[in-house]
């Protein structure tokens, strides 16, 4: 018997793979960053300067994005996202100095700005409304299985092509998800061949009516608290993709193999804390019919874990028990993954990919800043320890905001003045 699976299913493997590509060309640069360091002679507020590189426009496509994959839908957005982020990494590879490094840095961010904004958009229609954490916790899942394998992965490629010959391979990799996503996704799932009917009966339904335009102010209303709960996540995010290789580099004199290894295995913590979030937040949905219930405790079960597995560092030195804490601390605030990206569709399902792209403005905000701020005291201090030991006031905000946000109340204030908006362009 000839083994079939489901369109939505497929739709969902096809995402989970994007965010497994997407992060390893975004954190393979912390890998390689000792050999790109010592090639271009930077120092590390120059290196924090290229991480931040990506985010700069990562932040500005947040919105605008968000925006684009509502107005064209997924199926053009993320295939020419996919091309742009692709060429640059690529471009990677042929880097001469601090200036061509940040360029081809921020064409990456440009590339994949909008891709997770228009992600949810997707999943807006192909997901079914009581799965919405599982989905968001699984695709966000294999974006830290991304992180994990990226550390041995760009080392062992560092070996056998040199760093510059990585970013190459990796790139290329991209172009190819792009051409078969762009063969197979359609925007309306009613138009894929290979989707049935009860498939379909499982799908919320799609609006119709006028494209009413995004209502921008009660929008960014609504949202703020939830921008800023995920900006306190994405500090932390961003500093472990961005410097965890060169903390056990630098701080235990690790070489760049074991280094790569210690890495990996705290970026399987997060594996397990972004499926494990997004089950257990629908678990909660599902056997309490409380939304706010749902997203709110496994938020701020995250950042509590977080903030006390961190806590020991203060006290210890050991190499594995910092790694063991630094995991904990890591799997605790990837449990935040499922829920938070959940709330922008249970808040406003008309505009999710905007909403979306509203609330990952705060993790982008935080992907400029805490890189910038580590590298910085790094310079300052001497002392690699220091910017996790901050991070621990950062998860205490996010925990407090967490309780400001209202995922349980529909916004309403524009459907009741402008009416349902009309379906995304189907292909």
């Amino acid at each position: 018997m000839r083994l079939r699976f489901k369109a939505t299913h497929v739709v969902l493997a096809m995402l989970c793979v994007m965010y497994f590509i997407t992060y390893i060309d975004r954190v393979n640069i912390g890998t390689a960053a000792s050999e790109i360091q010592k090639e271009l002679s930077l120092s590390n507020t120059q290196l924090g300067l290229v991480f931040s590189a990506f985010a700069y426009p990562y932040l500005m496509f947040q919105v605008i994005g968000g925006w684009v994959g509502d107005h064209f839908g997924p199926r053009k957005t993320l295939f020419w996202c996919g091309m742009i982020w692709a060429l640059a990494t690529i471009s990677t590879g042929f880097v001469t100095s601090l200036t061509t490094l940040f360029v081809a840095r921020l064409a990456l961010g440009f590339g994949e700005g909008a891709t997770f904004p228009t992600a949810t958009r997707a999943m807006q229609y192909w997901t079914p409304a009581t799965s919405r954490g599982f989905a968001q916790g699984l695709t966000h899942a294999f974006a830290r299985l991304g992180n994990a394998i990226t550390p041995p992965m760009v080392a062992a490629l560092t070996v056998w092509l040199t760093w510059r010959g990585s970013f190459v391979v990796l790139g290329v990799v991209s172009l190819l998800w792009g051409v078969v996503w762009v063969c197979y996704f359609r925007n309306e799932p009613r138009d894929h061949r290979h989707i049935t009917e009860a498939e379909l009966a499982a799908l919320p339904p799609r609006p119709s009516g006028a494209k009413p335009p995004v209502p921008w102010g009660p929008l960014l209303k609504r949202m703020w608290p939830v921008t800023l709960t995920y900006f306190c996540y994405g500090w932390g995010l961003w500093l472990y993709l961005n410097w965890l290789p060169l903390f056990f580099k630098n701080n235990f004199h690790l070489d760049l193999k074991n280094s790569a290894l210690f890495s990996a295995g705290v970026f399987f913590a997060g594996v397990i804390g972004d499926s494990a979030g997004g089950v257990l937040s629908d678990a909660i949905l599902k056997r309490s019919g409380n939304v706010r219930l749902a997203r709110l405790s496994v938020t701020v079960a995250g950042f509590a874990g977080a903030l006390a597995s961190l806590l020991p560092i203060l006290f210890i030195h050991d190499l594995t028990l910092v790694a063991l804490c630094l995991s904990s601390g890591f799997f605790f605030a990837e449990l935040v993954i499922g829920p938070m990206w959940s709330v922008p569709m249970d808040i406003a399902p008309r505009y999710s990919g905007t909403a979306s792209g509203i609330m990952n403005m705060g993790s982008a905000g935080a992907a400029i800043a805490s890189p910038l701020v580590a590298g910085w005291v790094i310079d300052l201090t001497g002392n690699w320890g220091l910017p996790f030991l901050m991070l621990m006031g950062v998860l205490l905000i996010g925990g407090v905001s967490a309780f400001f946000m209202r995922p349980e109340e529909r916004f309403a204030e524009a459907d009741h003045a402008v009416g349902a908006p009309s379906p995304v362009p189907a292909e």
